[in-house]
């Protein structure tokens, strides 16, 4: 998913839940800003202190550089959590090791990992790691069928439109890429069709399945879930009864994740933040806003810089205030999800990854 869904619908889904305002600014934020955290490493400061963190992303993805890409552990804790063939943690999945890390919407392993979410609302980072686990969350819809390592069961041909056509569009996209084993990375294959909320489209995976792909439908069932799944941390308990989405919101959804088009996560963004700035919502008009790097950016307020790409060789002024700071908070969250994803969670259902 792109910025559009993980900022703006993650916004409107957190409000729905019973968020407030400035609450739902954190999570939303923290929800993109996972795909905008492409630095890793010791921050220095001018007094002495030392502040590390990891990322978990790489920013303007060449698939054609895959063995930097392969080599970083980010793609499996935030953005392929592994499925074990939709079934629970007692229960081993036919075939092979990769059959185990294949993405699948809403698996038991997700569903887990929203639970221990829920159950961890006594640190200062709490509402922040919420924003990251529900990346993660609707990213298994989005990511359904591929998994995080290059193998190739990622692999894709016959594209399809939503007509049952060749996708012409995609397959010239594809011409300006090495055509390598660099694709099987992910969902290389296709590029950021996953990723769009309204498409309707179709490949061949590398075992030879037709597979046909709904991205409206799926995405509109993944901002119902994330919906539920922060009403009940509202309410503090994983197994509370939540009606989700309202139906006059859920409509409204649907109907943007229709008909907001084109290829650019940017410009579809903005319209959602038009949209909820027009008051599409039962929640009433908010002028809601993201700012990843730069001046007034939460690296900026904590840090002092409008750098986007650190060189590992700065000193930043030290103010009291960082330790409070949404950056590091944020920081702090990414490496307790990835702590639990791959050293908790993952092995309970036989998979190790780190």
């Amino acid at each position: 998913m792109q910025i559009d869904f993980h900022h703006g619908v993650t916004y409107v889904a957190a409000r729905l839940a019973g968020f407030e305002h400035k609450a739902a600014s954190i999570i939303a934020y923290c929800a993109q800003y996972v795909d905008d955290a492409t630095n890793a490493g010791v921050i220095r400061f001018d007094n002495g202190a030392l502040f590390s963190r990891i990322s978990s992303a790489h920013k303007m993805l060449d698939y054609r550089n895959f063995q930097e890409l392969a080599n970083n552990l980010v793609w499996i804790p935030f953005h392929f959590l592994p499925g074990n063939g939709g079934l629970p943690a007692t229960e081993e999945p036919p075939g092979k090791f990769i059959d185990k890390l294949i993405c699948r919407p809403n698996s038991y392993v997700a569903q887990e990992m929203v639970r221990e979410c829920i159950l961890r609302q006594d640190t200062p980072y709490a509402l922040h790691r919420l924003g990251i686990t529900m990346h993660v969350y609707v990213d298994t819809w989005a990511h359904q069928g591929f998994a995080g390592v290059n193998h190739r069961v990622n692999e894709a041909r016959n594209l399809v439109d939503e007509y049952g056509k060749p996708d012409r569009s995609l397959m010239d996209r594809l011409t300006n890429y090495f055509v390598s084993e660099a694709l099987p990375l992910g969902h290389g294959a296709v590029l950021s069709h996953p990723d769009k909320p309204f498409l309707r489209w179709g490949y061949t995976n590398g075992r030879g399945e037709k597979i046909i792909r709904d991205n409206p439908k799926d995405f509109l069932e993944a901002a119902d879930c994330m919906c539920k799944a922060m009403q009940r941390y509202i309410a503090g308990d994983p197994n509370a009864t939540v009606p989700g989405l309202p139906e006059p919101d859920r409509t409204a959804i649907a109907l943007l994740l229709k008909n907001i088009t084109g290829n650019s996560g940017s410009l579809r963004h903005q319209k959602w933040l038009q949209a909820i700035a027009e008051g599409k919502f039962s929640f009433g008009k908010e002028v809601v806003t993201y700012i990843p790097k730069g001046k007034n950016s939460w690296k900026f307020l904590a840090l002092g810089t409008e750098e986007s790409i650190d060189r590992g060789n700065e000193v930043f002024s030290y103010h009291p205030t960082f330790l409070a700071s949404d950056w590091k908070l944020f920081h702090d969250a990414l490496q307790a999800h990835h702590f639990y994803i791959s050293h908790d969670l993952l092995p309970k259902y036989g998979i190790c990854v780190a």
